[in-house]
């Protein structure tokens, strides 16, 4: 592993540039518009963040999970793997990761069918298809895709040393964890280093709590268009949350979204 971010696979491997990212969505792109395209990944990060609370995982964990998922997809076509399949993989790969420990099959198959069932039946009308064998499969595909860079460094330790550089301000850290959870839906983690992704979502907190700390702001040695930029994409996803009603459009969504051509036999 590596020692800081600037030496890592993450900076080296894993910071990807916006045209790329666009141009290896196109067979995606040609079937979604570019907004049904990120709804279907808000509600796969939901899922995600759902089954990561339900198996009590750390929220660093249920993190480098959503990154996992983004990074496939950012090579990959929706139609090489499953989205349901590959969420929990993501989840079981990234708890062993964080060194959170491994989950058992039965427990991560049962708690997907209890998922899908209980808090997920708006979107789909039959029960969770996959079983360990597949999940294990999955995993495998999933290394390989990820080349075996399994060290991703979140916003969230950078972030509590900006709020201890500023003065403890409780209020602030809340809000602005929350962003940075928030950040998760959107392509930020694929194009942006951590810290950064940090400073764009306190910014953002200080907007909304009307904290003035454009002095100390200032003060960094940063590259702060870079920062306006996160903070830009987190202002659209807000924007588009407001129009977005998923138990009503995530359906139709599914149904229009690429599949692999192979569904699980039992």
């Amino acid at each position: 592993m590596a020692g800081n971010f600037w030496e890592s696979s993450h900076h080296q491997q894993w910071l990807l540039d916006r045209q790329d990212l666009i141009r290896e969505r196109q067979q995606d792109l040609s079937v979604l518009t570019e907004e049904e395209y990120q709804k279907i990944f808000i509600f796969f990060s939901n899922l995600i963040q759902i089954l990561g609370e339900q198996l009590k995982l750390r929220q660093q964990v249920i993190a480098t999970a959503t990154v996992f998922f983004k990074r496939f997809y950012a090579r990959n076509s929706l139609k090489c793997i499953d989205p349901l399949l590959l969420a929990p993989t993501c989840v079981f790969l990234a708890s062993k990761v964080e060194e959170f420990g491994v989950i058992s099959n039965s427990r991560l198959i049962t708690t997907c069918q209890n998922v899908v069932k209980n808090k997920f039946s708006y979107a789909y009308s039959q029960e969770f298809p996959y079983r360990t064998n597949h999940i294990l499969e999955c995993e495998f595909y999933l290394l390989e895709n990820l080349d075996c860079c399994l060290i991703v460094y979140q916003p969230y330790r950078p972030l509590l040393q900006l709020i201890q550089d500023i003065g403890q301000e409780d209020q602030l850290l809340a809000l602005a964890w929350r962003v940075v959870n928030d950040s998760l839906r959107t392509d930020v983690c694929l194009l942006y280093p951590p810290y950064q992704i940090a400073l764009g979502c306190l910014q953002i907190a200080c907007v909304i709590l009307q904290k003035d700390l454009k002095s100390w702001f200032a003060e960094l040695n940063v590259d702060i268009e870079k920062i306006q930029e996160i903070a830009r994409y987190v202002i659209n996803l807000f924007e588009l949350w407001k129009s977005y009603d998923e138990k009503k459009d995530i359906q139709s969504l599914l149904a229009k979204m690429p599949k692999p051509k192979t569904q699980p036999s039992r």
